[in-house]
């Protein structure tokens, strides 16, 4: 089995920044796409960046020149730089990884960090 975990999260304000990290740990052979997700009140949870095993990353418009994913400790932890915070990014934030064990490939879900923009 494997886990995700996430940390980093808290409050900001407008125009400000934060770092989340999401870490991988169990019965690991390689850690391939990792994404961050996040999930506002009343609103379904949605995708907002995933990266690759060689470090291709995908961003959604909405934070796209905003936010920086990256990968380090041997691929198995992202992070998440968050500049120029917006209240309409305030959300949990969902960690997601496809992880290769032996018994074969799985997808997993972290329990999410709180990420507050408020003046």
């Amino acid at each position: 089995q494997v886990q995700l975990v996430e940390s980093g999260g808290g409050l900001v304000q407008p125009g400000g920044s934060l770092r989340v990290s999401c870490a991988a740990s169990g019965s690991i052979i390689r850690v391939d796409t990792m994404a961050w997700y996040r999930q506002a009140p009343g609103k379904q949870r949605e995708w907002v960046v995933q990266i690759n095993s060689d470090g291709i990353a995908n961003y959604d418009d909405s934070v796209k020149g905003r936010f920086t994913i990256s990968r380090v400790n041997a691929n198995n932890t992202v992070n998440l730089q968050m500049n120029n915070l917006k209240p309409e990014d305030t959300a949990i934030y969902y960690c997601n990884a496809n992880v290769w064990e032996r018994r074969g490939r799985r997808n997993y879900w972290g329990q999410g960090t709180q990420v507050t923009v408020s003046s």
